[in-house]
């Protein structure tokens, strides 16, 4: 990949490609550090929603209020005799309204309101029968619902799992932009050197010889450009806000462990894309300059 340093001095530089070529993969290492910190956090999202979710179940009761307190008794006595269920707990009346307090704030007169109770539970890692569950809730304790969060931890998965797909989307697409620039570039920068070219072909040099010393130097110019944009990358997400339990998803936008090493096959990944993409365009153009 590295070439021939002789066969580099043979090619004066070209200024204007120089400077594209090092912007184009600086840039585009930057915006590739971004796509993988997205598709990694969001991988870890997934997995979360999924496994949080998976294992917890919310029961409602909806009952004549003389008659909550009674079937939530029952409620509880079911769920304590069910197979599969590590805990289950009615929620007070203050973590009932802080449930409800970002929807319609703090001033939310619970008393008057005719709301449902809720019993959190925790399922086993074996886990419970949800349609037996059921069953029997229906016939002993006829206002309850059971919601084992299906309904909401699908969808979410599934979208968190399509963001990190267009993550990897973004970064083939990246990969691909940055060598047509620097095909472009390379193009360029021979059109640029055609008197030295034809030079080079009356001393005897081939095209071999010839397209080596520009793929030398795009390559070695996408490395160091790709390096510094991976640096940047790095750095401005490291400066993002850490991950906190309520944070949401835009604070663990970044690495977490090992997973900062994954970026440091940014640069050598864009002097491949240059190396391929700079001989292609070169042994292609000197072709047609016969």
């Amino acid at each position: 990949m590295v070439g021939d340093p002789e066969a580099d001095r043979a090619v004066p530089p070209t200024g204007f490609t120089a400077w594209l070529t090092l912007f184009t993969a600086g840039a585009m290492a930057f915006l590739t550090v971004f796509a993988l910190a997205l598709s990694l956090a969001t991988g870890r999202l997934a997995d979360r929603w999924s496994s949080e979710l998976a294992r917890t179940a919310t029961l409602r009761i909806s009952a004549p209020p003389d008659q909550v307190a009674a079937q939530t008794r029952a409620a509880l006595k079911v769920l304590q005799e069910t197979p599969g269920i590590a805990t289950a707990r009615a929620m007070t009346e203050a973590e009932q309204k802080a449930l409800l307090e970002p929807w319609f704030g703090p001033d939310l007169p619970l008393d008057t309101l005719p709301l449902p109770q809720l019993i959190e539970i925790t399922e086993t890692a074996q886990g419970y029968d949800a349609t037996g569950l059921r069953a029997r809730l229906q016939a002993e304790v006829p206002g309850a619902v059971l919601d084992d969060h299906t309904r909401w931890r699908e969808p979410l998965v599934a979208a968190a799992s399509r963001l990190r797909t267009l993550g990897f989307a973004a970064i083939a697409l990246i990969a691909a932009s940055t060598a047509a620039m620097i095909t472009l570039a390379a193009r360029a920068a021979l059109a640029a050197n055609a008197q030295v070219i034809r030079v080079l072909r009356l001393v005897g040099a081939r095209d071999v010889y010839i397209a080596r010393a520009f793929v030398r130097r795009f390559t070695l110019r996408a490395l160091a450009g790709a390096a510094a944009g991976t640096v940047a990358g790095m750095v401005a997400i490291w400066l993002l806000p850490p991950a906190a339990p309520a944070g949401g998803f835009l604070t663990g936008l970044g690495f977490q462990g090992a997973g900062w090493l994954w970026p440091l096959v940014i640069p050598p990944l864009a002097a491949i894309v240059a190396f391929a993409a700079t001989r292609a365009a070169a042994l292609r153009t000197l072709r047609k300059q016969t």
